[in-house]
């Protein structure tokens, strides 16, 4: 007998023990592989809910995810970034002793306040002598204007006595030519030939004369002239010599430039000040941001773009600004010793570029050279 007819034989008697009539409907043993994913699959039919709210916040962490990301692009940042001023160092101009100092250390000044104030005794007197130059000079020129306006008098007479000359020596001419043809003809006299001959000389002589002192008159003129075009010379150097003593004089009140702060004050009253030496620094009150970020991350910035600025000084507080310019040039290109990729072995490294970003505004809270701020571009 077959296995076949053996097990066709045996069904009867495993259908009376309740045994399975097929070895397909035996219940076969999990394997020890099978049990973990038969536990998890139990925990979550009984945890129907648990495993919903499992799938919901993944769901959400991908959607912030990806909301942040999309937002995240829009904007570039760079911690490498500063408050940046044109500090002015406030130096003398000139030498004298200081006998005011009216500001103290940090205190902010308006435009035009009086920062120092030198002896302005001698620059005075300098003043005064200048102005006196000038007048000298002055009265000088009017004197000359006046001879040489009464020389133009004397000039003018001169030219009427030739003219007068001249007349009279027409007259004489033709009176000896009319006595010299009556004598030819025997109608006159011999000494009426002569006394018009004598007269003819004598008016000659007076013409001759009269040209020379109009020759002088006219020389002196000259001579006036040139005399005036000095004294102008003398007048232009001694309005200089007094516009230079006027500066110096305003030069002994050091004054502010624009609205700022005095930081590095070493100016005292009684100290000899001398040209170019330091008596303070000055910060501006206009400030800007310099940041400088990575040249990978221009491609979208351009000025007018706003900006978000945080200065650690004053965490939580968010300013405002805008981009202002992008320098021509990486920062290291303008260094003081430039690379020089051209030798040696190069490598390659991501340059960074200043971007100068201004305020909207007062931004209400001191801000000075130097503090590190984080600004925020919104690039798209």
């Amino acid at each position: 007998m077959d296995a076949k007819t053996r097990e066709r034989a045996d069904t009867p008697l495993r259908a009376e023990r309740g045994e399975p009539q097929d070895r397909r409907d035996e219940v076969r043993p999990e394997k020890p592989a099978d049990q973990p994913r038969a536990l998890l699959r139990d925990r979550l039919r009984r945890h129907p809910y648990a495993v919903v709210g499992a799938v919901v916040v993944i769901l959400l962490v991908l959607a912030a995810v990806l909301a942040w990301w999309l937002n995240a692009r829009n904007y570039e940042s760079t911690d490498d970034a500063f408050i940046d001023a044109r500090t002015v160092t406030i130096a003398s101009q000139l030498t004298g002793t200081i006998v005011a100092v009216p500001v103290t250390d940090n205190q902010e000044v308006p435009a035009g306040a009086t920062l120092v104030e030198i002896d302005p005794r001698d620059y005075a007197n300098a003043l005064a002598q200048a102005k006196g130059q000038v007048e000298q000079a002055a009265a000088a020129i009017a004197n000359l204007d006046a001879q040489i306006e009464a020389q133009n008098a004397r000039i003018d007479a001169a030219k009427k006595q030739v003219e007068q000359a001249q007349a009279a020596l027409t007259f004489s001419q033709q009176e000896a030519a009319r006595a010299q043809d009556l004598l030819s003809r025997g109608a006159g006299t011999q000494q009426q030939a002569q006394q018009t001959a004598s007269d003819l000389r004598q008016k000659d002589a007076a013409l001759l004369s009269a040209k020379a002192n109009e020759v002088a008159a006219e020389k002196q003129i000259a001579i006036l002239q040139a005399q005036k075009q000095s004294a102008q010379a003398q007048l232009e150097q001694a309005n200089a010599s007094r516009d230079q003593a006027q500066t110096n004089l305003a030069r002994t009140q050091i004054t502010a430039p624009e609205n700022g702060r005095v930081t590095k004050l070493s100016a005292a009253i009684g100290e000899l000040a001398q040209p170019g030496q330091a008596l303070m620094v000055f910060v501006p009150t206009r400030v800007w941001v310099t940041a400088n970020f990575k040249e990978t991350q221009l491609d979208q910035m351009h000025p007018g773009q706003p900006v978000d600025i945080t200065v650690d000084a004053y965490p939580g507080r968010v300013l405002h600004g805008h981009v202002d310019s992008i320098q021509a040039g990486s920062g290291a290109a303008f260094s003081l010793l430039p690379p020089e990729n051209a030798t040696g072995n190069f490598v390659k490294v991501v340059q960074r570029v200043p971007v100068k970003i201004v305020f909207d505004g007062d931004p209400g809270v001191y801000l000075g050279p130097g503090m590190s701020v984080v600004p925020t571009v919104k690039v798209r």
